[in-house]
């Protein structure tokens, strides 16, 4: 019976793993092993620490990123541009353009992309938030600053429609970038070129 028990619990944290990016069936299967039988002080450092955030961590309310507060440091900042809005799809790529150290505006991320083969449209995005945002009366320019993959594109052209309709400026990263290519794995001195040679959209 002890035996029983404890397949199922391992086979639990097998598939628990799983649902990290780019983790397969074996990967899971070595990760498992390696916390159980070498890493168990860092196994329970991983699940407290995970425990914390799940129960801390939520969306800043202006800039949908992630934050242990309602709003996060940055939107709150007065040194920021509050005239300058800057859309990209997930907190890495923020981290990314906030490297450069040439953008000193505020952002919104979505969360991901527009992509209808993974079931993820405008509503999953819940892109009215951005539109609430992006006319706040504040904001002069919004800057699409999302992957140059043909998701990151679909999602720009289909969010500068929408607020080209609501009067807004809207800009578009250069394309210093390589065509398919990531914010997460570009360097931050392209990234400022980006944007510095921004287009209108």
């Amino acid at each position: 019976m002890g035996l029983g028990n404890s397949l199922g619990t391992l086979e639990k944290l097998i598939e628990a793993l799983r649902c990290l990016p780019g983790v397969g069936p074996k990967s899971a299967q070595r990760m498992a092993y390696h916390l159980l039988q070498r890493e168990r002080p860092g196994a329970q450092k991983l699940a407290d620490a995970l425990s914390e955030a799940l129960l801390r961590i939520r969306h800043c309310q202006r800039c949908n990123t992630f934050s242990e507060e309602e709003i996060c440091e940055r939107c709150i900042s007065a040194k920021r541009d509050q005239t300058l809005l800057c859309v990209v799809e997930m907190p890495v790529d923020l981290n990314m353009m906030e490297q450069t150290h040439a953008y000193r505006g505020l952002y919104y991320v979505l969360m991901g992309r527009i992509s209808p083969l993974d079931g993820i449209g405008p509503k999953e995005l819940k892109l009215d938030r951005l539109i609430e945002r992006a006319t706040d009366g504040r904001v002069r320019e919004v800057i699409m600053a999302t992957n140059f993959t043909n998701e990151g594109e679909a999602t720009a052209h289909y969010l500068s429609e929408l607020l080209h309709a609501r009067g807004l400026k809207v800009s578009r990263i250069a394309r210093g970038l390589p065509v398919g290519g990531e914010l997460e794995f570009t360097d931050a001195g392209t990234i400022a070129q980006a944007l510095l040679e921004r287009r209108p959209a």
